[in-house]
């Protein structure tokens, strides 16, 4: 980052941001929060198993004179990949070619990732600046999720300054199909299950599907 930081939450709690936590009665607490432990500026092992779950994420850009622009990024858990524990990748897919997000970056780099775990009610925030790599085929190649069905088209490389994780406040809980679809074969397998044994026990015979 160009600015120099006192505390990594100063990335998001900017002079006007302070003044007005002031104003409204929080400022105390959150400089409390920044003597102590404060935001985090790597990936620890908690953010590392969250990212591995993670299949979809908000990539925040803006233009050199600040317009901003939100764009999704989707695939398979786990195809955000921490490159060390500063460092966030993933393949960048074709898409609809308006390369709003590639254009704000190349004058712009600072970006925000925003994820939301709707099931577990849980959202994590990680400021820090990106780039684009067009000419790198390696590393597409290796942040490429196997059998996947997209065409990458670049990697986009992310370098965190600093991240949190907000309360659950406010978050409805939504639950992925897929996730809902193997519980609901799970539970109808084990009903049959005990349909099975309880015919077994009555010396009935067992229903066939």
């Amino acid at each position: 980052m160009a600015d120099t930081l006192i505390y990594p939450s100063d990335v998001a709690f900017s002079p006007a941001v302070k003044a007005i936590q002031s104003r409204k009665g929080s400022r105390e607490a959150y400089a409390h929060v920044e003597q102590d432990r404060g935001w985090r500026t790597e990936i620890d092992p908690d953010l590392a198993a969250f990212l591995a779950q993670t299949t979809s994420f908000y990539l925040a850009t803006a233009s050199a004179d600040g317009q901003p622009y939100i764009q999704h990024r989707g695939g398979p858990a786990g195809f955000l990949k921490a490159l060390d524990t500063r460092t966030l990748a993933f393949a960048d897919y074709s898409g609809n070619r308006q390369y709003i997000s590639q254009g704000n970056l190349s004058e712009n780099s600072k970006a925000q990732i925003f994820i939301m775990d709707y099931a577990h009610r849980r959202r994590v925030k990680i400021w820090g600046e990106a780039r684009v790599v067009e000419d790198d085929p390696a590393l597409t190649r290796s942040l490429m999720p196997q059998g996947y069905r997209a065409r990458p088209e670049q990697v986009i490389l992310f370098t965190i300054t600093a991240w949190d994780t907000n309360c659950p406040q406010h978050i409805p809980q939504k639950f992925d199909a897929a996730d809902v679809a193997a519980a609901l074969a799970a539970r109808d397998g084990r009903i049959a299950e005990l349909e099975a044994e309880l015919a077994r026990l009555k010396g009935e015979p067992a229903a066939t599907v």
